[in-house]
């Protein structure tokens, strides 16, 4: 039984004994005591005065006694007004030890046959452009919450819904067919995503020149500035090209739907190569092109059912001004859908395909309007989830010279930028000699691991509430708050294991329960045991940076301790013993919570 609840069973029992009631589990606050007081956890007694009606300090101390008199793990107490300060026993703690040890998986809870479904949607990538930096903070957002969640006993879906339609890829093929129709991805040695990147940039580039031309002519004719730029946009000969050719598209034209399944083909065999070098992947992945139809359809049935109405020119609207919102458009004029269509009918194949419990989407903060008219929506139409749905909402990743814009090509490409991650890891590895007596494929293997764990781990330290600067150098440093500190704190304990298994030291299963222990040994299981506290916490608001934060506060921990005292060298073998126990259960820890946000850990170093 965890010492925590040790001496909750036992203060329930105090509080019966010594004032004849009964006292209910939520009123016993047992927690981690102040640093700056005597003890290892306190005991909140002022909830329990009522019962008592003793003063703080006379009630602190009565139930403190009852405690050093009944309950093995507490070894003293002291008192400070109404905190009842407990040192826990040595034995207790060498328990706790003992508990880690024998629990690979320490941390997690596995799920039962009850648990709830939750789905995680992540990724959601257009396919007019390959992944760039922003997908690379979805993606591993998606990943690591749903790794956690997991963890937490929820049974987890990981979906991935592709913007595979629609007016953006629609300008790729107009740009593909004008300027790059002698162009593959084989006849170019580039990525399918990258040359159909290109195609969009270029379109872009010749619709503005486009409009600004027209935009100069209107003016001269006596429009204003503005309204003149807004006609030019929309009268532009490519963007009416595009919104034409999007119609023929919905209207299952043979040769745009051979055209547009060519060029997704190349976006998706691309988009695979960059999901696999990031480490995620997906349960089921559903595409816009199949879910806007069911969407039309929901919309339509909701039309009859008097939730939407249309207006004159033929749209679908919906009114949600009771609601404190506005109008949202649903159709087009013309029977196009919208991005709100396609979130409804893709909603209704999900909730077809699965029981879901809980539905989480993983979607940057920009959209944080349309996910409030989603679930509002989704409800209307009698989704058991829709009103509680998720919108686990991020903030930008800007860099130093600014933020990223796809239509401009400056975005910061996934690919580029995870070859440079590893590139800069096998340089900064080399100048610091961590590659000694490595052959070069174990060279390139470690700098794969600690390049993208120093990626993953800078994004995802920080609360994904937030905007973020991503600074690549200063993610790589092997010191301070950054994932190849954490690898090479993890690597250093795999040393010393098998230094200990070269000098034969057996590592016992379970230590006695009269093990030497030190104050610092202790702090490190007790930081240890706040492992599966952590997890339940970055589950229960779907924050990851919890975790990693959590494991760089025990990497550091663990190398005062590396610092202070001799492992191998200790004093006396029963000391040895100990802390190579401590510390390989250190090591499994920091893999275990390294592994729910998705980065890997190196044996050597």
């Amino acid at each position: 039984m965890k010492i925590e609840d040790q001496i909750s069973n036992s203060a329930i029992c105090a509080v019966k004994e010594l004032y004849g009631q009964d006292v209910p589990d939520k009123m016993i606050q047992v927690q981690k005591t102040k640093s700056n007081f005597e003890g290892n956890l306190t005991l909140v007694v002022f909830p329990l005065l009522r019962i008592s009606r003793k003063k703080p300090e006379e009630t602190a101390s009565e139930i403190g006694e009852f405690l050093l008199n009944n309950c093995k793990a507490v070894a003293s107490y002291n008192v400070v007004k109404g905190f009842l300060n407990l040192n826990i026993a040595p034995a207790a703690w060498v328990g706790l030890l003992n508990d880690i040890q024998s629990d690979p998986d320490f941390g997690k809870t596995a799920p039962t046959k009850d648990a709830p479904l939750y789905m995680v949607e992540y990724s959601s990538p257009n396919t007019n452009k390959p992944l760039h930096l922003g997908h690379v903070r979805n993606n591993l957002l998606g990943w690591a919450l749903s790794q956690i969640l997991a963890a937490t006993g929820k049974k987890v879906i990981k979906t991935n819904i592709v913007n595979d339609r629609g007016i953006h890829i629609c300008k790729s093929m107009i740009a593909w067919k004008k300027w790059f129709s002698d162009e593959t991805p084989e006849s170019k040695n580039e990525k399918g995503d990258h040359l159909i990147g290109d195609c969009y940039v270029a379109f872009e580039q010749h619709y503005k020149a486009q409009w600004e031309e027209l935009k100069a002519e209107y003016v001269k004719n006596g429009l204003d500035d503005e309204k003149a730029e807004e006609k030019a946009k929309n009268e532009a000969p490519l963007i009416q090209e595009a919104h034409h050719l999007l119609v023929r598209w919905e209207n299952n034209d043979p040769e745009v739907r051979a055209l547009w399944k060519q060029l997704n083909a190349w976006v998706y065999a691309g988009f695979d190569q960059t999901y696999k070098a990031l480490g995620v992947s997906f349960d089921k992945i559903y595409y816009e092109s199949n879910t806007y139809i069911e969407g039309k359809r929901k919309v339509l049935e909701g039309l009859d059912k008097g939730l939407f109405y249309r207006k004159e020119d033929n749209s679908v609207w919906c009114d949600l001004t009771p609601e404190g919102l506005d109008q949202k458009l649903l159709l087009r004029k013309d029977g196009t859908s919208v991005y709100m269509t396609q979130d409804i009918g893709t909603a209704e194949m999900r909730f077809h395909d699965y029981p879901i419990d809980k539905m989480i989407y993983v979607v940057g903060n920009e959209q944080n309007y349309h996910f409030q008219v989603l679930s509002i929506i989704l409800d209307k139409l009698g989704f058991k989830w829709g009103k509680d749905l998720v919108h686990f909402s991020y903030g930008m990743v800007n860099l130093p010279n600014g933020r990223m814009k796809s239509r401009e090509g400056t975005v910061v490409d996934a690919d580029e930028l995870i070859a440079e991650m590893i590139r800069q890891a096998r340089k900064t590895s080399d100048e610091l000699g961590k590659f000694k007596d490595m052959t070069e494929d174990e060279k390139d293997e470690v700098a794969r691991i600690v390049g993208l764990g120093a990626l993953k781990y800078f994004i995802l330290k920080v609360d994904a509430r937030k905007d973020m600067l991503f600074n690549p150098a200063e993610s790589i440093d092997f010191n301070g708050n950054t994932g190849p500190f954490i690898q090479y704190t993890y690597a250093r304990i795999r040393s010393i294991m098998r230094k200990a298994a070269d000098q034969k030291i057996l590592i016992p299963a379970q230590l006695l329960d009269d093990a030497p222990i030190n104050d610092k040994e202790i702090q490190l299981i007790q930081k240890m045991n706040d492992f599966a506290a952590t997890v339940q916490e970055a589950g229960n608001n779907y924050n990851p940076a919890v975790i990693a934060n959590y494991t760089y506060e025990l990497t550091k921990d663990f190398n005062q301790f590396y610092h202070d005292y001799s492992i191998l060298n200790a004093e006396n073998g029963n000391e040895k013993i100990t802390r190579l126990v401590i510390a390989d259960n250190v090591a499994k820890v920091i893999k275990n919570a390294m592994n729910l946000l998705g980065i890997e850990v190196p044996e050597r170093m």
